[in-house]
């Protein structure tokens, strides 16, 4: 296949937007990021009920930009709720989308990323649908797993796919292999994860999704298990209730009723105390976690890893670096690599160097 002939749409489903991509092989040409406010997405019950409203805004922003869709060969959306599986790049099948519908770990925005990009596949003339790195890898070692209670086991669900792809990123800058560091990787975003890296694998990280590790700016992170008891049985609050208080309308967004951290920074900037001490909080909380991976990794971290959308702040991320900075070196990737991730994995399958893997 000419490379030159080679167009890959990627679609990256967040809590907060979508970001779309297009590029002619490994080049960007096309790139959107359509943003979601709390009040547009708390019309919908849930996640999923939110695909023809992120769908149609996908296809008029594509139609705006005169993108010649007829010449995509690979939809690559970023990976949902789906089965714990082993990292990869997977092509979008009736299993995987009903467990996408039907997640049987709960709901997440990037559940949509497989649907949205399997329908717009089968529009096109010659075009295939994957999902890559999803949130649901698992490499945890079995005694991450433990919870306190045999009936709770911890799960690995994180950002898998910008966490491996700046891992790998670092590591190709330093002339090392990604296997042969131990690296603490901090995603910050609408959703914050900590990732500890060991050789390769995410051997231990918190379950960013709804309920562990720090809280995010619409993520209520680890909260006392005693008083959440007590509310949930406290009849003030409904199921939908408590889960949108945990992820949603939890963290920065309860705290502040934003989930913009940008936002909070401004105010805090202009003498808003309540800002900026709960912003604080927020980094207090992830230096924190950083300093539970250093522990997993057994005091052996080749360097700690700042990525995502947050980590443009540089108010934020040096709130965190003064609590970590003795661990190891800090090294900031602001934004994320996802888009390119994803579409250099559909690339690799198209180009045939790599097998995309069947999910069952």
């Amino acid at each position: 296949m000419n490379d030159d002939n080679i167009r890959i749409l990627a679609i990256n489903p967040g809590s907060t937007s979508t970001k779309i991509a297009v590029y002619q092989n490994t080049k960007a040409i096309f790139l959107k990021t359509i943003k979601h406010s709390t009040s547009e997405l708390e019309k919908f019950e849930k996640i999923t009920d939110q695909y023809e409203y992120r769908k149609k805004m996908i296809y008029r922003e594509l139609e705006e930009a005169e993108v010649r869709l007829h010449l995509i060969r690979a939809v690559v959306g970023r990976g949902g709720l789906v089965k714990p599986i082993s990292s990869g790049v997977y092509e979008v099948n009736e299993s995987m989308k009903s467990d996408l519908r039907n997640s049987p770990l709960g709901e997440h925005a990037s559940n949509l990323g497989g649907l949205i990009a399997d329908d717009f596949a089968k529009t096109l003339p010659d075009a295939r649908a994957f999902i890559a790195d999803p949130v649901v890898v698992d490499e945890m070692e079995p005694l991450a797993r433990y919870s306190g209670h045999p009936d709770f086991d911890r799960v690995s669900i994180f950002h898998a796919l910008n966490q491996k792809a700046v891992a790998r990123t670092h590591a190709k800058s330093i002339m090392k292999k990604y296997e042969d560091l131990n690296l603490i990787v901090v995603h910050l975003g609408g959703g914050i994860s900590i990732g500890a890296h060991k050789k390769g694998k995410v051997i231990d990280v918190n379950q960013a999704l709804d309920g562990d590790g720090p809280f995010s700016p619409e993520r209520s992170g680890s909260l006392p298990v005693g008083a959440l008891i007590k509310g949930a049985f406290s009849g003030k609050y409904t199921l939908t209730e408590m889960k949108k208080m945990i992820k949603g309308n939890g963290g920065m967004a309860a705290y502040l009723g934003t989930n913009d951290a940008y936002e909070a920074e401004l105010k805090a900037a202009e003498g808003d105390e309540k800002a900026r001490e709960v912003t604080e909080a927020m980094a207090y909380q992830v230096a924190k976690e950083v300093g539970s991976m250093f522990t997993v990794l057994k005091g052996e971290v080749d360097g700690i890893l700042i990525t995502g959308g947050i980590a443009n702040s540089k108010w934020f991320v040096n709130l965190i670096i003064q609590r970590v900075y003795k661990i190891a070196p800090v090294h900031v990737y602001p934004g994320e690599d996802e888009m390119q991730a994803l579409a250099t994995n559909g690339l690799l399958v198209l180009k045939g160097e790599i097998e995309a893997k069947e999910y069952v």
